[in-house]
């Protein structure tokens, strides 16, 4: 029987094998490449100059040269603030100090030249009235520079705004005890009172706020003057060290021991650091001394001259009153009844006496001490003159005090005004003084704050020239 194959079981001699079902295809993304910022990439690039030795002596330059700048701009900075303060000093602050000291002193004097005219009556001398008149005068026309100079929000303007109101209502008064005296009437001494109260209560006390405020600014302006400029002079030091530290630098790695351009930008550096220390510290001793020996000077021979004429119109009013005012006072452990004006007169002549004391002290040289001590003599008669004086009136003889007091040369006052001429006297010469020693203060920064920004900006470009001389051995 023929062989019979089982062609269902035969395996067949090659076989193709079936597709696998295709595996799904992810999606391809982007790379990721986040952008820098200009600042990280120069941050960078800098980083990177910073390894080579070009890239380094980039940076110095650049740093020498701001520090260099800097050093300079806050020298002009400093510099000019203190000369701006320096410049009130001398022209604005003090003057203005000293006008509103000459308000008070023609109040003052305004006041006794009133007194004294209404003690003589009908013979009122024709000095006594135009002296009256000057004094009123004076005082108008310097509170019209005074405002004219004061901030307009300023306490100092309330006080002007206050004066200007009262002197007319002051002259008012003055001429109705005027008018009533030449015609016999007692009630012109009530007159005269009312105005005096009106000056001692009202007008002196805002015209000695006036002095104060203005003294309180000239205080100010030596404050902002004098200090030294400690950000200027170590802006200064630290410029210096930076381009000691440079050209240290350079000697070490080409050994070269001069660079032009960095011993230019040290010359000048030195140069400005030089003439800012020596030219502010002449400057501080100037105005020092100025404040030394004139200012304390002045002030205290103001004072005094205020005492002189407080005490020479309280002298007046103590006759004008003839004890219609009194107060009481302790003496010894007693209560004693004093007229009220005579009480002020010892008060004020107290108050003078020290403060002759005081400038005679002050006083720095011969011109000085003169006038002070001839104050101090007049002051001395003075006093003996006006006890002459309260003995007559305390014993009915009012004629007789009446002459020691506004009589000729031997009366109180003669010596009053021996007093005021030598304070004058002394007050001239210390104003000049404290101008020639703020001036020269002034002086010594004359020029300082242009040359200090002139000579930076070269010690600048000498710093980057210095740089970009070693920089080109590079290219």
């Amino acid at each position: 029987m023929g062989e019979v194959k089982n062609v269902a079981n035969q395996a067949p001699s090659s076989t193709v094998a079936p597709l696998a079902p295709a595996s799904p295809v992810a999606p391809v993304s982007a790379p990721s490449s986040t952008r820098r910022t200009a600042f990280a990439e120069g941050v960078d690039k800098a980083r990177a100059a910073a390894t080579t030795e070009p890239g380094r002596l980039r940076i110095i330059g650049a740093f020498l040269a701001l520090l260099v700048l800097a050093f300079g701009a806050v020298t002009a900075w400093q510099t000019t603030d203190r000369a701006a303060a320096a410049d009130d000093v001398l022209h604005k602050s003090q003057p203005l100090s000293t006008a509103a000291a000459d308000i008070y002193r023609a109040l003052a004097d305004a006041n006794t030249a009133a007194s004294s005219g209404f003690l003589a009556g009908g013979q009122e001398t024709a000095e006594s009235r135009q002296r009256y008149e000057e004094d009123i005068d004076e005082a108008a026309s310097k509170l019209v520079t005074a405002a004219n100079n004061a901030d307009p929000d300023s306490p100092s303007t309330a006080f002007i705004t206050k004066l200007n109101t009262l002197l007319p209502e002051y002259k008012g008064l003055v001429e109705r005890a005027r008018t009533y005296n030449r015609q016999g009437f007692p009630v012109g001494g009530a007159y005269l009172r009312y105005a005096n109260q009106k000056m001692q209560g009202e007008m002196l006390p805002a015209a000695q706020d006036l002095y104060t405020k203005e003294n309180q600014r000239l205080e100010d302006d030596y404050a902002d003057a004098t200090p030294y400029p400690w950000a200027a002079i170590a802006l200064g030091v630290l410029a210096l060290a930076g381009l000691s530290w440079a050209q240290h630098r350079n000697y070490r790695r080409t050994n070269r021991v001069l660079n032009h351009g960095l011993v230019a930008a040290t010359a000048t550096t030195t140069v400005v650091l030089l003439w800012l220390v020596v030219g502010h510290s002449v400057a501080r001793a100037g105005l020092n001394d100025s404040y030394d020996h004139g200012v304390r000077s002045l002030n205290v021979l103001h004072d005094a001259r205020i005492a002189s004429l407080k005490a020479r119109g309280n002298e007046n009013l103590t006759l004008v009153a003839r004890g219609a005012e009194t107060v009481k006072v302790t003496a010894d452990g007693d209560e004693v009844t004093l007229d009220k004006y005579d009480h002020d007169f010892s008060t004020e002549i107290t108050t003078l006496g020290k403060g002759l004391t005081l400038a005679a002290k002050l006083a720095d040289d011969q011109a000085g001490e003169k006038p002070v001590a001839s104050a101090e003599s007049n002051m001395a008669e003075w006093k003996k003159r006006h006890t002459a004086a309260r003995e007559q009136d305390d014993n009915g003889n009012y004629e007789q005090a009446l002459a020691l007091v506004i009589g000729g040369k031997d009366a109180t006052g003669a010596c009053f005004d021996g007093v005021d001429e030598n304070l004058a006297n002394a007050l001239a010469h210390e104003q000049t003084e404290f101008r020639q020693a703020a001036g020269d203060g002034l002086d010594a920064m004359t020029g300082l704050p242009i040359g200090a920004a002139v000579l930076a900006v070269l010690g600048a470009a000498g710093a980057v020239v210095g740089i970009g001389r070693r920089l080109s051995e590079y290219r």
